[in-house]
């Protein structure tokens, strides 16, 4: 039976509203959330979430600068976003923009802009600081038995962390992205990199290695092996599958026969490429998708600074 108390708290919680701008090189997700406690662990309640296919990084991985009509049509997406929090009365935000904001020749002055005219700070995270992120976010996924490969695949970068027994032993930015891949600027070298980066850091860890995936992407792609459901598991075997059938399509049967937006059916070819990689590198026979990544991990940040 539920007390008072506690249904005081979590009416005090519900009340309390946090607003997050994931600002990537694919897509830019806005997502307002309250909280509520349970055991002293926050549960998000979802009142408002946007993906918006803004892609950013198809200027920058192009020119390294964001076109004058990106620029215009992105701070009118953050000025809609700014009017939304409002409208629910957000308590606070947190806005991080990530490798293709970071490369772009003019992100300074568009991200000084948006502070300026609509008066919203948004962080320009490093791969660092977006691995600690999302690390917020898939923490609780972490099966701290075994070892654990993290693999986040976005449209400018991947990022990879490694587990043994819950403890972080490794983490790497790589410059490889979706969107960077169809602009032909994901290079073989840093496809080498990454495979010779996780096999020397697995290495050293006795054990097989489970994976754990975050993007879009993945979430898709587990859409097409199973239910949708909180957590999904992949097999190599059944993402290798994935990858050949989506391969062989072009973009417009891709749409027609999955029902993808334009947006994902382009890049999710090289996304599952990508995964697969890292998987084998890793030599990881199996993949968990919960569901999570940055934009999770963001809440959580703000959910420690103001709770």
């Amino acid at each position: 039976m539920f007390t008072d108390n506690y249904l005081n708290q979590t009416i005090y919680f519900m009340k309390k509203k946090f607003a997050v701008i994931d600002i990537g090189s694919n897509a830019i997700r806005f997502e307002i959330s309250a909280f509520v406690a349970e055991n002293g662990t926050p549960i998000f309640k979802r009142h408002e979430y946007i993906r918006f296919p803004l892609r950013l990084g198809q200027d920058v991985f192009s020119i390294s600068r964001i076109s004058e009509e990106k620029e215009e049509k992105f701070l009118r997406l953050i000025q809609v976003f700014k009017d939304l929090m409002g409208l629910y009365e957000v308590e606070a935000h947190i806005a991080c923009a990530t490798s293709a904001m970071r490369e772009s020749e003019n992100g300074k002055l568009i991200v000084s802009r948006v502070a300026k005219e609509i008066g919203i700070d948004i962080e320009v995270i490093d791969g660092d600081r977006e691995a600690y992120l999302i690390n917020k976010g898939i923490e609780r996924f972490i099966d701290k038995r075994k070892n654990m490969i993290h693999i986040d695949v976005g449209g400018g970068s991947t990022e990879i962390n490694i587990y043994s027994k819950g403890i972080k032993t490794a983490a790497h930015s790589f410059q490889l992205g979706t969107v960077r891949s169809l602009k032909g600027k994901s290079k073989q070298k840093e496809t080498e990199h990454l495979k010779n980066w996780i096999q020397e850091n697995t290495a050293k860890l006795k054990g097989v290695f489970c994976a754990i995936g975050t993007g879009g992407n993945i979430n898709k792609m587990s859409e097409l092996v199973i239910q949708k459901t909180k957590i999904a598991t992949i097999s190599l075997k059944e993402l290798k599958n994935i990858y050949q059938v989506l391969n062989q399509l072009n973009l417009r049967d891709r749409i027609l026969h999955y029902n993808f937006h334009e947006d994902r059916a382009d890049v999710i070819v090289p996304a599952a490429q990508i995964y697969i990689t890292a998987m084998e590198a890793a030599q990881a026979q199996k993949i968990t998708v919960p569901k999570v990544g940055l934009r999770e991990g963001m809440l959580y940040a703000l959910y420690e600074e103001h709770l």
